[in-house]
């Protein structure tokens, strides 16, 4: 029977249930079924939304890149990023990936007015009185290692705090870091797609 999970991955864990760099793993915080897996990951240093499941098919069509769905993050940035930074992304901005250059499709990129509903992050981000901080939303319709990381750092705004807030239709809204919530098959994939499974 196919099991769809959706979690909040917490901060300085791995997107896998077992390690042999003696790093912390989704297994100290989530008890699934043992052929349940994340449907691609989030790295060790970012937070936020993952899916879990054992249906092989919905693990294709997220991670096949021919099948474009949004995911949106939430960075908060090093300095008060400005519209001129915002429009290099939005337009896409040249990254290194895998050695070569990379230029990123043309994305959503917005500045937040206020910091947005986030929980406490342990431990926090280092705070320095004389450099603000700002929260930018990105939606992405690609993935690639450290991608956003890499695209705010080439724009002059080093990425300090990364969340993944949504992957199509479903949100973290509800749950805080190292909470898990079962969803059914039809309501998974109509909120992933707009179609029933």
């Amino acid at each position: 029977m196919h099991r769809y999970f959706i979690i909040y991955k917490p901060y300085l864990v791995l997107s896998q249930f077992t390690s042999s760099e003696g790093k912390q793993t989704l297994k100290a915080f989530f008890n699934v079924p043992s052929d349940v897996y994340p449907v691609g990951r989030l790295d060790y240093d970012s937070e936020g939304l993952l899916i879990l499941t054992n249906d092989a098919s919905l693990n294709h069509r997220l991670l096949n890149p021919s099948f474009a769905h949004e995911r949106e993050y939430w960075a908060q940035v090093d300095g008060d990023i400005q519209e001129k930074a915002l429009h290099e992304l939005r337009s896409g901005v040249s990254i290194t990936i895998n050695g070569s250059k990379y230029r990123t499709r043309s994305c959503k990129a917005t500045r937040f007015p206020n910091t947005p509903p986030v929980p406490d992050r342990n431990p926090p981000i280092r705070f320095r009185k004389e450099i603000p901080t700002s929260w930018i939303k990105l939606v992405l319709t690609e993935g690639k290692n450290r991608q956003v990381r890499k695209m705010t750092a080439q724009t002059g705004f080093p990425t300090l705090r990364l969340i993944r807030y949504r992957i199509g239709g479903i949100t973290l809204d509800g749950l805080l870091p190292g909470e898990m919530r079962e969803m059914n098959k039809n309501d998974i994939y109509t909120r992933l797609f707009g179609g029933r499974a």
